[in-house]
Protein backbone atom coordinates (compact mmCIF):
# COMPACT_ATOMS: atom_id res chain seq x y z
CA UNK A 1 0.00 0.00 0.00
CA UNK A 2 1.17 3.32 -0.95
CA UNK A 3 1.83 5.86 2.23
CA UNK A 4 1.61 9.58 1.80
CA UNK A 5 2.78 11.91 3.94
CA UNK A 6 1.16 15.20 5.17
CA UNK A 7 2.86 17.08 1.73
CA UNK A 8 1.40 14.87 -0.25
CA UNK A 9 -2.10 14.84 1.26
CA UNK A 10 -1.84 18.80 0.78
CA UNK A 11 -1.25 18.37 -2.90
CA UNK A 12 -4.05 15.93 -3.33
CA UNK A 13 -6.47 18.08 -1.34
CA UNK A 14 -5.44 21.25 -3.65
CA UNK A 15 -6.20 19.18 -6.49
CA UNK A 16 -9.59 17.99 -5.48
CA UNK A 17 -11.02 21.93 -4.47
CA UNK A 18 -9.20 22.72 -7.93
CA UNK A 19 -10.95 19.95 -10.42
CA UNK A 20 -13.51 18.75 -7.90
CA UNK A 21 -15.07 22.33 -7.01
CA UNK A 22 -14.06 24.93 -8.27
CA UNK A 23 -13.83 23.56 -11.74
CA UNK A 24 -17.32 22.82 -11.13
CA UNK A 25 -20.23 25.39 -9.98
CA UNK A 26 -18.83 25.77 -6.10
CA UNK A 27 -17.63 29.24 -5.89
CA UNK A 28 -18.23 30.33 -2.51
CA UNK A 29 -15.06 31.58 -0.63
CA UNK A 30 -16.03 30.34 2.56
CA UNK A 31 -16.89 26.58 1.35
CA UNK A 32 -13.83 26.51 -0.64
CA UNK A 33 -11.52 28.06 2.34
CA UNK A 34 -13.24 24.60 4.48
CA UNK A 35 -12.75 22.46 1.61
CA UNK A 36 -9.57 23.25 1.70
CA UNK A 37 -8.78 23.43 4.83
CA UNK A 38 -10.34 20.14 6.60
CA UNK A 39 -8.08 16.83 6.47
CA UNK A 40 -10.46 14.66 4.62
CA UNK A 41 -8.20 11.54 4.72
CA UNK A 42 -8.36 11.47 8.64
CA UNK A 43 -11.76 11.02 8.25
CA UNK A 44 -11.62 8.05 6.50
CA UNK A 45 -10.48 4.17 7.90
CA UNK A 46 -6.81 4.34 7.42
CA UNK A 47 -6.46 1.41 4.43
CA UNK A 48 -8.79 3.84 2.11
CA UNK A 49 -6.58 7.35 3.37
CA UNK A 50 -4.97 7.03 0.03
CA UNK A 51 -8.02 7.50 -1.59
CA UNK A 52 -9.70 10.14 0.64
CA UNK A 53 -9.62 12.86 -2.17
CA UNK A 54 -10.77 10.98 -5.23
CA UNK A 55 -14.23 11.90 -6.52
CA UNK A 56 -16.25 9.50 -5.21
CA UNK A 57 -18.07 8.39 -1.35
CA UNK A 58 -15.94 6.04 0.42
CA UNK A 59 -17.57 3.28 3.19
CA UNK A 60 -16.79 4.44 7.19
CA UNK A 61 -18.34 0.81 8.29
CA UNK A 62 -21.25 -0.05 9.62
CA UNK A 63 -22.95 0.20 6.41
CA UNK A 64 -22.54 4.05 6.24
CA UNK A 65 -20.09 6.16 3.60
CA UNK A 66 -18.51 9.36 3.68
CA UNK A 67 -20.11 11.52 0.74
CA UNK A 68 -18.48 12.90 -2.51
CA UNK A 69 -16.62 15.71 -1.97
CA UNK A 70 -18.48 17.78 -4.59
CA UNK A 71 -21.81 16.68 -2.77
CA UNK A 72 -20.20 18.02 0.63
CA UNK A 73 -19.20 20.82 -0.91
CA UNK A 74 -22.38 21.27 -2.80
CA UNK A 75 -24.61 21.32 0.13
CA UNK A 76 -22.54 23.34 2.43
CA UNK A 77 -22.68 26.10 -0.70
CA UNK A 78 -26.44 26.11 -1.03
CA UNK A 79 -27.08 26.43 3.36
CA UNK A 80 -25.34 29.67 2.35
CA UNK A 81 -23.72 29.70 6.26
CA UNK A 82 -22.84 32.66 8.03
CA UNK A 83 -19.90 33.10 10.37
CA UNK A 84 -22.30 33.53 13.66
CA UNK A 85 -24.54 30.67 12.79
CA UNK A 86 -25.64 27.69 14.49
CA UNK A 87 -26.12 25.04 12.67
CA UNK A 88 -27.88 20.99 13.25
CA UNK A 89 -26.50 18.04 11.40
CA UNK A 90 -28.38 15.08 11.32
CA UNK A 91 -26.00 12.25 10.52
CA UNK A 92 -22.81 12.49 11.44
CA UNK A 93 -20.70 9.83 10.09
CA UNK A 94 -16.84 9.90 10.18
CA UNK A 95 -17.81 13.84 11.31
CA UNK A 96 -16.19 15.01 8.24
CA UNK A 97 -19.35 17.31 7.31
CA UNK A 98 -19.13 18.79 10.62
CA UNK A 99 -15.86 19.70 10.46
CA UNK A 100 -16.57 21.48 7.33
CA UNK A 101 -19.54 23.20 8.53
CA UNK A 102 -17.38 23.84 11.62
CA UNK A 103 -14.96 25.93 9.91
CA UNK A 104 -17.18 28.50 8.67
CA UNK A 105 -20.09 28.35 11.53
CA UNK A 106 -19.69 29.63 15.38
CA UNK A 107 -21.16 25.90 16.40
CA UNK A 108 -22.27 22.95 14.67
CA UNK A 109 -24.43 19.97 16.50
CA UNK A 110 -24.63 17.26 15.01
CA UNK A 111 -26.76 13.87 15.46
CA UNK A 112 -25.66 10.11 15.00
CA UNK A 113 -27.95 6.83 15.39
CA UNK A 114 -25.21 4.59 15.05
CA UNK A 115 -23.57 4.62 18.33
CA UNK A 116 -20.31 3.09 17.23
CA UNK A 117 -19.80 6.08 14.79
CA UNK A 118 -21.32 9.04 16.79
CA UNK A 119 -18.35 8.16 19.51
CA UNK A 120 -15.39 7.69 17.34
CA UNK A 121 -16.26 10.86 15.35
CA UNK A 122 -16.21 12.91 18.98
CA UNK A 123 -13.55 11.74 19.82
CA UNK A 124 -11.99 12.51 16.39
CA UNK A 125 -13.29 15.67 16.05
CA UNK A 126 -12.03 16.12 19.93
CA UNK A 127 -8.43 15.04 18.73
CA UNK A 128 -8.32 17.42 15.50
CA UNK A 129 -9.16 20.54 17.69
CA UNK A 130 -12.83 21.19 16.19
CA UNK A 131 -13.82 22.63 19.43
CA UNK A 132 -17.08 24.18 18.28
CA UNK A 133 -18.55 20.65 17.41
CA UNK A 134 -21.07 18.85 19.40
CA UNK A 135 -21.69 15.08 19.18
CA UNK A 136 -25.03 13.23 20.22
CA UNK A 137 -25.85 9.95 19.69
CA UNK A 138 -29.65 9.73 19.00
CA UNK A 139 -32.49 9.60 16.63
CA UNK A 140 -32.10 12.78 14.56
CA UNK A 141 -36.09 12.62 13.22
CA UNK A 142 -36.23 14.58 16.60
CA UNK A 143 -33.33 16.98 15.89
CA UNK A 144 -31.68 19.03 18.83
CA UNK A 145 -34.48 20.84 20.93
CA UNK A 146 -32.53 21.72 23.62
CA UNK A 147 -30.15 23.88 21.44
CA UNK A 148 -32.98 25.19 18.99
CA UNK A 149 -33.59 27.24 16.89
CA UNK A 150 -31.37 27.00 13.93
CA UNK A 151 -29.88 29.31 11.44
CA UNK A 152 -29.41 25.75 9.31
CA UNK A 153 -29.94 22.82 9.18
CA UNK A 154 -27.95 19.78 6.78
CA UNK A 155 -29.51 15.98 6.58
CA UNK A 156 -26.59 13.60 5.09
CA UNK A 157 -29.38 10.76 5.29
CA UNK A 158 -31.84 9.72 2.59
CA UNK A 159 -35.32 10.45 4.11
CA UNK A 160 -38.99 9.70 2.62
CA UNK A 161 -40.10 12.91 3.56
CA UNK A 162 -38.99 16.07 5.52
CA UNK A 163 -39.44 15.58 9.44
CA UNK A 164 -41.47 18.19 10.74
CA UNK A 165 -39.51 18.45 13.88
CA UNK A 166 -36.40 19.90 11.94
CA UNK A 167 -38.75 22.30 10.20
CA UNK A 168 -40.42 23.59 13.57
CA UNK A 169 -36.52 23.73 15.03
CA UNK A 170 -35.65 26.51 11.90
CA UNK A 171 -35.35 30.27 12.55
CA UNK A 172 -37.53 32.17 10.59
CA UNK A 173 -34.94 32.66 7.80
CA UNK A 174 -33.38 29.94 8.47
CA UNK A 175 -32.45 27.14 5.55
CA UNK A 176 -32.32 23.35 5.56
CA UNK A 177 -31.26 20.75 3.11
CA UNK A 178 -31.79 17.50 2.60
CA UNK A 179 -32.27 14.14 0.45
CA UNK A 180 -35.50 13.37 -0.46
CA UNK A 181 -37.33 10.20 -2.07
CA UNK A 182 -38.01 6.65 -1.89
CA UNK A 183 -35.35 4.50 -0.20
CA UNK A 184 -32.96 2.27 -2.52
CA UNK A 185 -33.58 5.18 -5.51
CA UNK A 186 -31.92 8.28 -6.55
CA UNK A 187 -33.51 11.05 -4.43
CA UNK A 188 -33.89 14.73 -4.89
CA UNK A 189 -31.85 17.33 -2.34
CA UNK A 190 -34.93 19.85 -1.50
CA UNK A 191 -33.87 23.38 0.06
CA UNK A 192 -36.26 24.47 2.60
CA UNK A 193 -36.28 28.19 3.13
CA UNK A 194 -38.61 29.03 6.25
CA UNK A 195 -40.82 32.09 6.36
CA UNK A 196 -42.41 33.77 8.59
CA UNK A 197 -45.47 32.84 7.19
CA UNK A 198 -45.16 29.57 4.41
CA UNK A 199 -42.21 27.64 4.00
CA UNK A 200 -40.50 27.94 0.23
CA UNK A 201 -38.46 24.82 -1.04
CA UNK A 202 -36.63 23.92 -3.82
CA UNK A 203 -35.40 21.13 -5.78
CA UNK A 204 -31.93 20.38 -6.70
CA UNK A 205 -29.60 17.86 -7.84
CA UNK A 206 -30.02 14.11 -7.90
CA UNK A 207 -28.48 12.55 -5.22
CA UNK A 208 -27.65 8.97 -3.67
CA UNK A 209 -27.47 8.67 0.09
CA UNK A 210 -27.81 5.70 2.76
CA UNK A 211 -31.39 5.59 4.37
CA UNK A 212 -32.46 8.09 7.06
CA UNK A 213 -33.24 5.49 10.17
CA UNK A 214 -35.04 5.64 13.35
CA UNK A 215 -34.73 4.22 16.46
CA UNK A 216 -37.84 1.68 17.40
Amino acid sequence: MTCFGQGEYTAKRKQMVNTQLKARDIKDPATLYAMSNVPRHLFVPQKLQSQAYLDGPLPIGMGQTISQPYIVAFMTQELRVKSKDKVLEIGTGSGYQAAVLAKIVDSVYTIEIVKDLALTAQDRLKELGYTNVNVKWGDGYHGWPMKAPFDAIMVTAGADSIPQPLIDQLKVGGRLIIPVGPNNSVRRLILIKKMENKIISKKLIPVRFVPFTRKH
